[in-house]
């Protein structure tokens, strides 16, 4: 069965997703290999590619490639778990300030996103599909898989100044959000955000949270994390139940 739009499923997975598969092509054969992909403010998928790697090779003779990701699946039947392929032509990046988004959603890979061998790609969604269960499968255009580009560049510029003033003056905040979707306690700190979602780590953990719509600035954003923040109060207190003590 293929339905007419898949919603925000497919950009909310490719937000989140932090390893997936690139498919390459080698004078004719297919390739695929594993990536820890990231994403870009506009949706574009990034990914730190060393050049000695067989589909950097690939690549460089013919960037037309495919990526996919996986969620969760349900159950024992690995068919349940959504997934997305994105089409695209990858090209090499050499915005700093995209390197440094990477490494942020990868910090585990800080020690070596600085060798010569290493460098950042980019594709740009041409098209893809989702499947998003049993009897749920989409084809995707490019516009179902690229964000409003004014909203984006809206969000894009306020971006350094909302990771500073919630990590520098509201992370309890953060702490409490993070607590409210299930993740554990600690002093987690926000790296990056976009018109999708924002993303928190903790130590190497990073985590994605999804905005309850999507965002078109600052302003919205600024709403977003308000609400999150107090759906998730809220919860802490009615778990408490009458009588105890409310998590602060």
């Amino acid at each position: 069965m293929q339905r007419p739009d898949a919603g925000r499923e497919p950009i909310l997975l490719l937000r989140s997703a932090r390893a997936g598969t690139l498919a390459t092509a080698d004078g004719g054969q297919p390739f695929a290999s594993l990536i820890t992909p990231a994403t870009a403010p506009d949706g574009s998928v990034l990914m730190l590619l060393s050049g000695l790697s067989e589909h950097t090779r690939h690549l460089l003779a013919d960037p037309r490639c495919a990526v996919m990701v996986q969620g969760a699946q349900d159950g024992p039947n690995v068919q349940t778990a959504p997934r997305l392929t994105v089409l695209g032509e990858a090209v090499r990046e050499t915005d700093a300030a995209l390197k440094a988004r990477w490494v942020a959603l990868h910090p585990y890979a800080a020690f070596y996103a600085g060798f010569d061998d290493f460098t950042l790609w980019r594709v740009r969604p041409r098209g893809g599909s989702y499947i998003g269960g049993f009897a749920r499968a989409f084809r995707l255009s490019e516009a179902q898989l690229t964000p409003d580009p004014a909203h984006v560049e809206a969000v894009a510029g306020a971006e350094a100044s909302i990771v500073a003033h919630c990590n520098d003056d509201h992370p309890e905040a953060l702490e409490a959000i993070a607590a409210g979707t299930g993740l554990q306690a600690g002093p987690w700190r926000m790296v990056a955000c976009d018109v999708d979602g924002f993303d928190l780590v903790l130590d190497e953990v990073v985590r994605r949270i999804a905005w309850p719509a999507p965002v078109d600035g600052g302003n919205a954003v600024r709403a977003g994390l308000v609400h999150l923040a107090g759906a998730a109060r809220n919860a802490a207190k009615t778990s408490a139940g009458p009588g105890e003590p409310t998590p602060v």
